[in-house]
């Protein structure tokens, strides 16, 4: 018998985990982007881009490809996706799990400020002329526009348009993992005194965290919105167990 699981992509992640699923014969993974990123990396599996229009739309599709997993492996900042995969899941019945990557925790050396939003990141540079590295992808870079006193140095995945109607910005087009060591030639060259991140958690752009703290530059620090409930697992091997367990072959279960 053949499962069909649905993986709520746009992670390095979600790739990993739907390339390890695949690995079993009686497993049809299907990964769906969102479609926000315009080059993404090589998936593996069949994948769908696009949304859905909403949870019942997702609900909606999960009825009709009978969809017997549904895996949240989002963003830990795409809450909205990740509310609608729970209430798309409870709508239908469908079994769902989540990807839940452990946020970054400060250690000793660290200026962290910490906010709830692009908005307050933006107030939180103050009112003194700033150098900034904005490290927070393009869709949201457009809310500092709120401070144009400021000097940016913006990285993104793909380019930020339209620029930011600021007098003074630099983009970046780059995509991760960011070493510790480039992270603090970067930070040097460009005499950067403010760094705006999000908990993203995992090693891959840690490096500007750790860059950071030891050229003691503050960071402006987006905390995670809140998630759903549901069952999750922290790392791609311990959610693939979950999985396993989940399908085992009936004489594996000791039945």
């Amino acid at each position: 018998m053949t499962h069909s699981i649905l993986i709520l992509g746009g992670t390095t992640e979600a790739r990993q985990l739907a390339g390890k699923l695949a690995l079993r014969a009686d497993f049809a993974v299907t990964l769906s982007l969102a479609g926000r990123t315009e080059s993404p990396a090589a998936q593996g599996v069949p994948v769908r881009t696009g949304g859905f229009g909403g949870a019942q739309g997702l609900a909606a599709y999960l009825r009709e490809e009978h969809v017997d997993l549904l895996i949240d492996a989002t963003h830990p900042y795409a809450a909205r996706i990740s509310a609608n995969a729970a209430e798309a899941a409870r709508q239908t019945g469908v079994l769902i799990l989540a990807l839940r990557r452990p946020g970054w925790e400060p250690a000793a050396g660290d200026r962290w400020t910490l906010v709830d939003s692009v908005a307050e990141a933006a107030k939180a540079l103050g009112q003194a002329p700033r150098r900034v590295f904005l490290a927070i992808g393009r869709q949201e870079a457009g809310a500092f526009e709120a401070a144009p006193k400021h000097h940016y140095l913006i990285r993104s995945v793909d380019p930020v348009e339209p620029k930011l109607a600021v007098p003074d910005a630099l983009y970046l087009l780059a995509r991760g993992p960011f070493p510790e060591a480039d992270e603090r030639a970067l930070l040097e060259q460009y005499v950067i005194d403010a760094v705006v991140s999000k908990n993203s958690g995992g090693d891959a752009t840690y490096g500007k965290i750790a860059a950071a703290r030891a050229l003691g530059i503050e960071v402006v620090m987006l905390r995670r919105p809140p998630l759903p409930d549901v069952p999750s697992a922290a790392t791609i091997d311990a959610l693939a167990a979950q999985v396993d367990h989940l399908f085992a072959p009936v004489a594996e279960r000791g039945v």
